[in-house]
């Protein structure tokens, strides 16, 4: 599954998560300082602006503070840009790879395309910010917000959601593809071993179907968890300094940082409970799988074989397929009342904690839709697993049944789910 089409993988991405590290460590400790004297931002019209004279009215450090911060980011963008292509490029040296193009280079574009979308969701936000204080005044002193000022913002987010979109639209197209290739690169691997892998029950569909069904689930899992884990990065900072605005909770009393801690543990709560109900799902999916394939296969082997796929032989089959579903709706039924029930008791978590300060008046409308907005990225973030179960639960299923190909391959013994008969095999024993 993944030696097909990463380059020596367990290495790769142990590497991968460790020069993740170092970089980060290497520019809050170090190259975040130097943007003035190596950044290249001039070239393009954002160079790092010059120091405000004494005495500067409130006008001009905000657009200090803006030109700073823009720099900055630009300045992050090409130390991501170098450092990445320093990691594609040692790999390239170390392990050359028929799959190296799209399975390094393009997965590091990805990954930045994935953190500039976050960017500008972070930059949504603080326009959340400077809207809504902006709407507050305009409704407390009438006249006091000019129709130009009040459109001048509604063109500023539109200007940021147009670049959002298009930048989604494009990274969609390409991690698609990017998708496929993982795709075709299992299936060629697969294909070449079909003389050792053929005796595996339902070999043909797992080689059609289940590389298929791997590639899709990784394309929007895998881009989902990327995208919790750029967020996460982004928004627990903001979140952080936001909290500064709550200095209690509600039946609990002052807690420093309140909000972070609240949102780690509510998606703490939420991961354990759902891994607790969901802890039978990815068998029943395994075996649904199973019968599935023996139902399959007994009506392809009767279109050319008259003793084949007789009545008998097909209700048995069936039989097992509907006993499985049944198990699965079963289980189901009491995994989806407590993930509804968490999630909809999610959307008041925010709002409780938030309580004792909206009361006092502790902040502006502008920072509290900063702080919700923040506030649900970084609970988002942390419920990844409790939003994306029942996906998770169908990739281990698919994972077991290609794992069966990799044992093969390596010599290994099956895992013990496939040493498994089927209810239907053991009828006819």
């Amino acid at each position: 599954m993944f030696a097909s089409f990463f380059p020596r993988p367990r290495l790769f991405f142990l590497t991968a998560i460790l020069w993740a590290g170092v970089c980060m460590a290497a520019w809050y400790f170090f190259f975040r300082g130097l943007g003035e004297t190596l950044s290249l931002g001039h070239l393009i019209g954002y160079p790092y602006p010059a120091p405000l004279p004494e005495g500067a009215d409130e006008a001009q450090q905000a657009a200090f503070a803006s030109a700073s911060g823009m720099a900055l980011d630009i300045w992050l963008y090409q130390f991501i840009i170098v450092t990445g292509a320093i990691f594609a490029f040692a790999w390239k040296i170390l392990s050359p790879h028929r799959w190296y193009w799209w399975s390094v280079v393009v997965s590091l574009i990805i990954l930045f395309v994935v953190w500039f979308q976050v960017q500008l969701d972070v930059m949504i936000n603080n326009w959340f910010g400077t809207f809504y204080d902006m709407v507050q005044s305009a409704l407390a002193t009438p006249n006091s917000v000019t129709l130009d000022a009040y459109f001048a913002q509604l063109v500023t987010f539109l200007s940021i959601a147009m670049v959002f979109i298009i930048v989604a639209v494009l990274n969609n197209f390409l991690v698609s593809h990017y998708i496929f290739r993982w795709r075709t690169a299992m299936n060629d691997y697969y294909v070449s071993h079909w003389d050792r892998l053929r005796h595996i029950e339902g070999a043909s569909q797992r080689i059609q179907e289940d590389t298929m069904r791997f590639a899709s689930i990784m394309q929007g899992l895998g881009v989902a968890f990327l995208d919790s884990l750029m967020t996460l990065i982004a928004f627990l900072p903001i979140l952080w300094g936001l909290s500064s605005y709550v200095r209690e909770l509600p039946f609990v009393g002052p807690v420093p940082q309140a909000l972070v801690i609240v949102a780690l543990g509510w998606a703490i709560f939420g991961t354990g409970l759902l891994a607790l109900a969901g802890i039978r799902l990815p068998g029943l999916e395994f075996r649904n799988q199973r019968v599935e394939a023996a139902y399959r296969k007994e009506l392809v082997l009767g279109e050319d074989h008259a003793d084949r796929a007789q009545p008998p032989t097909l209700n048995t089959l069936f039989q097992d397929v509907r006993r499985n579903y049944f198990r699965i709706y079963f289980n189901y039924l009491y995994f989806n009342v407590a993930r509804y029930g968490y999630l909809q008791a999610g959307v008041l978590v925010a709002y409780v904690a938030l309580a004792p300060t909206i009361v006092a008046a502790g902040f502006t409308l502008g920072v509290m839709q900063q702080i919700l907005r923040a506030f649900d990225r970084v609970q988002s973030s942390f419920q990844f697993l409790v939003n994306s179960w029942t996906t998770i639960v169908e990739l281990i299923s698919i994972y077991k049944r290609l794992k069966a190909f990799e044992a093969t391959l390596e010599g290994e013994p099956l895992p013990e789910i496939e040493k498994e008969a089927t209810p239907a095999a053991e009828a006819t024993t």
